[in-house]
């Protein structure tokens, strides 16, 4: 426990608290908090979209091969988040794959933009969600479902109004993790979306960058992240951790 504390420790000892409120409101950091927010919320909202039907297919579909889809679905976790910077490079840059037709076809370019930090952090943080709610899936009661069908509900609407709020607790924890994730993203944004100020520096690449001209301000930009992590692990501590909620709190 004190090896995993003393670095949080640490931290706190050398911020500079007189000048924290300062360091936080400077316009590069402002700048950096408000693009980290809009690419992990737009991130998490299009894992959602996406990566709720892809769990249902993987919980309840039955199909060849199924295991290397979700090996592959889920890949980008244990990734080098570099590799998966220069494989999105690769699939979507302007000589890509994919993406050089895009720009050439529809003057469409992901790579160095916003757009191409929210596919990064969409890359990187769906599968959080996926395992999440696939785990829900396989393991929900499917009675009331098929209940619901036999009183002659349409698959749709027995999905939407009888799946959906059994799985709720383990959507939103999923989602809530996929959002952590894509928010402290650094290795897959640089790699494949750079380090522009105001266009694609997360706070993640700030600290990285003021590591180098103003500690100060790295250790702040830093502290707000690990409060925001530890947050989130202290929010879903039961459901992740299990044991007595007595002991917990």
């Amino acid at each position: 426990m004190v090896f995993f504390a003393l670095p949080f420790l640490g931290l706190l000892w050398r911020v500079p608290w007189g000048d924290a409120w300062g360091l936080l409101t400077q316009r590069s950091s402002l700048d950096a908090l408000r693009l980290s927010l809009v690419c992990s919320l737009s991130a998490t909202a299009i894992s959602v979209v996406l990566g709720v039907p892809l769990a249902w297919i993987l919980g309840r579909v039955g199909f060849p091969g199924r295991g290397i889809v979700r090996a592959l679905c889920v890949l980008s976790m244990v990734l080098p988040p570099v590799v998966g910077g220069v494989a999105l490079f690769a699939a979507f840059g302007r000589r890509g794959m994919v993406g050089g037709p895009l720009y050439d076809w529809f003057d469409v370019r992901f790579a160095f933009t916003t757009k191409g930090v929210i596919m990064a952090e969409t890359f990187v943080s769906m599968p959080f969600l996926v395992l999440t709610v696939e785990a829900a899936l396989r393991g929900l009661d499917r009675r009331p479902e098929e209940a619901a069908r036999t009183l002659g509900a349409s698959r749709w609407y027995a999905f939407r109004r009888v799946t959906v709020p059994a799985i709720r607790p383990a959507l939103v924890a999923g989602a809530v993790l996929a959002w952590a994730r894509a928010l402290g993203e650094f290795g897959a944004t640089i790699t494949f979306a750079g380090n522009l100020p105001g266009r694609t520096q997360t706070m993640p690449l700030a600290v990285y960058l003021a590591l180098e001209s103003d500690t100060g301000q790295a250790l702040v930009l830093s502290l707000v992240l690990i409060t925001v992590s530890f947050g989130v692990l202290v929010g879903l501590r039961d459901r992740w951790l299990g044991g007595d909620p007595g002991t917990l709190r």
